[in-house]
């Protein structure tokens, strides 16, 4: 599908930076997730860094993931982050 994920980097601060299959690329803020239901397990950094595209999706290990209808219209796209991606 066209909003598969390609490629997924667990970020400093609860963020993610993302690359769709379809070219667009961008941060996605999982703070406002953290402290409900699975996703309190987030919380912890290491498990946190353990994020990885499963089937076109953002997942961790015990299977907590992002819907990919919130990924895409949550995602800030690069543009709008400056050069925060540049030289990571």
């Amino acid at each position: 599908m066209y909003w598969d994920v390609k490629r997924v980097r667990s970020l400093d601060d609860y963020q993610l930076y993302v690359e769709l299959e379809d070219g667009r690329e961008g941060i996605f803020d999982v703070k406002p997730y953290l402290n409900h239901g699975v996703f309190r397990e987030l919380q912890d950094k290491s498990y946190f860094s353990q994020v990885e595209v499963v089937f076109g999706a953002v997942t961790w290990p015990h299977e907590q993931d992002i819907a990919p209808e919130t990924l895409v219209s949550e995602l800030k796209p690069m543009e709008q982050q400056g050069n925060a991606e540049q030289g990571a």
